[in-house]
């Protein structure tokens, strides 16, 4: 499995995984510990804001799952739709953050915006869900 945690310095985790260009590529293996393999340098055009029209592969592809410490609800459906899972973090250690990711799975932040408090586990019309 390899994992790209969105990180601007290269050094802690950042938010705003729409528009970071910076990348620490993570492989898990067989005995799912961690090791750094890979860091991504876009160009900015190639941060998924600006490539979300375009077509074709993306760097970020080779990746099996992003994670952030924020991104909104557009994000989170394109990077499905390219099958890629996106998760949030609170971690600042990007080593950290992947192994809460894999001890914990996918963790996504409240997109929906209704007035209600209950379980996101559900299924009645919010976009993401």
């Amino acid at each position: 499995m390899k994992i790209a945690v969105s990180s601007q310095n290269f050094r802690t985790v950042t938010n705003h995984a729409g528009k970071a260009r910076r990348f620490i590529i993570y492989t898990v293996g067989n005995d799912l510990q961690p090791v750094e393999t890979d860091r991504l340098d876009l160009p900015k055009d190639m941060s998924m804001h600006e490539f979300a029209d375009k077509s074709g592969p993306h760097p970020l592809d080779a990746a099996d799952v992003i994670l952030s410490a924020s991104f909104g609800a557009g994000f989170a459906r394109r990077m499905h739709a390219r099958g890629l899972i996106a998760s949030i973090t609170e971690k600042t250690d990007p080593l950290e953050a992947v192994k809460e990711f894999m001890m914990n799975g996918q963790n996504l932040p409240q997109l929906c915006d209704c007035n209600h408090d209950h379980d996101h586990n559900h299924t009645h019309g919010h976009a993401g869900h």
